[in-house]
């Protein structure tokens, strides 16, 4: 049987890295060797805080992650793919009874050919450009919040890795947007747009907003905000239940929109324009960890305020 190492959270806040068994690798299947794997600060926080809520297979132990590349070793003939491709690995199911939930963050996986994007060589050939591609989710998911809203973004709150996303892809579509930080550790790095506290900013009539902060009581505050008829984009993941004022919302006739995760086009949309150079995802790779540091790499990922973005290099653990 094959193995491999993997990170497994065994119950909340209980991290390490261990070998597991590997499934084998069907027709349809590549087998890929990991480079590089990214931590969310949103989900994966809440599966290591065991705060995520309740779903259809969830539980422990479990391998996560859902922001890996590397390159295809093993391709199965009707895999759709050929050796030494670099591919973007949205996550993973093959580790015998451990969950993969998302199953990304291991040395080598195997996952069906259909689920992984191959990134051209313009992607490929940018400066860092095999470890940026961990910030594809992120800026997937940054892609559809932009493109799902009535109009372009006039706020966004939080300037953590995602909201820089959603606010680069507003800079790059024309539209100059505001952005609310609370923390002076994130508020610098805006490039054609300009970042604030929210307490220095008395503007009222903002079209549009997009939400990214996780905060679920700031409902009343941004639908005191908005234009009339205007909408709000939750684009965060929220932990805890939201509400907000009805009789506010109903005299703006607010709306408020969830964005849920990207979809494959939202993906593919995210590819292109990096490989084009329209989209820039420099500086937000701010923390690197070798994998064997992977409990201490995911301890910083959720306390260090002053990273926007971690990620494990996998190359030296085979």
């Amino acid at each position: 049987m094959t193995h491999t190492h993997a990170v497994v959270l065994r119950e909340p806040e209980r991290l390490s890295l261990e070998t597991v068994a590997l499934d084998p690798a069907g027709p349809e299947d590549a087998v890929v060797e990991v480079a590089y794997s990214g931590i969310s600060t949103g989900t994966e926080r809440l599966l290591y805080t065991g705060r995520m809520p309740a779903f259809p297979g969830m539980g422990y132990p479990l391998v996560p992650g859902y922001e890996s590349v590397g390159r295809v070793v093993e391709a199965g003939p009707h895999s759709g793919l050929s050796v030494g491709q670099g591919v973007y690995v949205p996550g993973a199911r093959c580790y015998g009874e451990i969950r993969g939930l998302f199953g990304g963050a291991a040395a080598r996986l195997v996952s069906p050919g259909a689920r992984l994007t191959p990134l051209p060589d313009a992607f490929l050939e940018r400066p860092d450009g095999l470890a940026q591609g961990t910030l594809l989710a992120l800026a997937a998911t940054a892609w559809h919040a932009v493109a799902i809203a009535d109009a372009l973004p006039d706020l966004i709150v939080g300037h953590g890795a995602l909201g820089r996303l959603i606010a680069r892809i507003a800079v790059m579509k024309g539209h100059a947007p505001t952005v609310w930080e609370t923390n002076p550790a994130r508020a610098e790095g805006a490039v054609g747009y300009t970042v604030g506290h929210p307490a220095d900013d008395e503007t009222r009539g903002y079209r549009s907003i997009v939400d990214v902060s996780g905060d679920a009581g700031l409902l009343d505050t941004l639908i005191s905000r908005l234009a009339p008829r205007g909408e709000v984009v939750l684009a965060g993941f929220y932990a805890e239940r939201l509400s907000f004022s009805f009789p506010p919302a109903f005299m703006k006739e607010a709306r408020i929109r969830v964005a849920a995760e990207w979809k494959r086009a939202d993906l593919d949309a995210t590819v292109s324009a990096v490989a084009s150079g329209a989209l820039s995802l420099d500086g937000l790779i701010t923390h690197r960890e070798d994998a064997s540091e992977a409990a201490r790499a995911y301890r910083t990922a959720f306390e260090d305020a002053s990273c926007l973005k971690m990620i494990l290099d996998w190359r030296r653990t085979r």
